[in-house]
């Protein structure tokens, strides 16, 4: 298989403070590579599904990112076959006259076999390692237990004592794929808008910190990944948390999503991101701000 290499820029909506460009924008610009990837190869994501009865999902993406990306920078993205079923992806940007790696991505995709389409010639046989007949199940999904419709399902995902976020939410029919299930930048979405909410009920939101401190939000790491699929209006039972504070400048927040089907919670995605805080303003602008112990206090929900 040949490797792509495609160039585009970064959506205006991912500028949020100042021409900074968001965690969930170097993740759409992977995406988007590997969309073309799969053209180049010869297979375009409408073509798989109209011939092959065949939708196109991203079921596991990791990114790292090493530096940051501003709104007028033009991306080249590389795309690649990486180990196993994985593809690599690499994002650089060209700066003083010189390559810079802003993002590095790995990609797991599914084919799903998709039950509205109306043909379904065999797959191609160079895809045929990631045909799937669903996203998974109730046996594939980790932390799938048991529901009680007695209960409150907040009780039933988080543990007794614990500050975790309990945020619900409706898969509507634009955050799906093929008239079905969410997708993977849905739940990347839901990453982001998570842990907002998060931050807001700890007493340290975004805005706050910004006129108090002129702190900027950094995400140098982030893994979105799907296990089974939840479907068009179902309802997301998302649990989100700081799980760890490391030297005392970035905090790793663990997010899991769940759907009640049946007499089951299915746990459909996980999420995981590594944040931190630049100082954006003063002689210390551009380092990373040292998180003071109030501050840690609050991420840990007083933990």
């Amino acid at each position: 298989m040949t490797p792509t290499v495609v160039a585009g820029r970064p959506r205006f909506e991912g500028a949020n403070i100042r021409t900074w460009i968001g965690f969930k924008h170097f993740m759409y610009l992977v995406e988007e590579a590997v969309l073309q990837w799969l053209r180049d190869q010869g297979h375009p994501p409408g073509q798989l599904f109209h011939r092959h009865g065949l939708g196109v999902e991203i079921v596991d993406c990791s990114v790292q990112l090493p530096a940051v990306l501003d709104l007028d920078d033009e991306v080249v993205a590389h795309v690649d076959r990486g180990r196993g079923d994985r593809l690599d992806v690499t994002l650089r940007v060209r700066r003083d006259d010189r390559d810079v790696t802003v993002a590095r991505g790995s990609v797991r995709l599914a084919l799903v076999r998709e039950r509205a389409a109306e043909a379904a010639a065999p797959a191609p046989t160079d895809l045929a390692a990631w045909v799937v007949d669903d996203l998974g199940g109730p046996a594939a999904a980790p932390g799938s237990r048991r529901y009680d419709p007695r209960r409150p399902v907040r009780d039933q995902l988080v543990d007794p004592g614990s500050s975790a976020l309990h945020w619900p939410w409706r898969a509507r029919y634009f955050y799906c794929h093929y008239s079905d299930r969410v997708q993977h930048s849905a739940y990347v979405r839901c990453v982001e808008s998570a842990v907002d909410r998060l931050l807001e009920a700890r007493g340290i939101s975004v805005g706050r910190l910004l006129a108090e401190r002129a702190w900027i939000p950094v995400v140098s790491r982030a893994r979105v990944r799907i296990h089974a699929a939840a479907h068009l209006e179902e309802t997301v039972h998302t649990v989100v948390d700081v799980d760890s504070v490391l030297r005392q400048q970035l905090f790793e927040v663990r997010l899991s999503c769940h759907v009640v089907r049946g007499d089951r919670l299915v746990t459909v995605a996980e999420g995981r991101v590594l944040h931190g805080y630049a100082v954006g303003r003063g002689d210390r602008a551009g380092e990373v701000a040292q998180l003071d112990p109030d501050i840690v206090a609050a991420l840990t929900g007083g933990a």
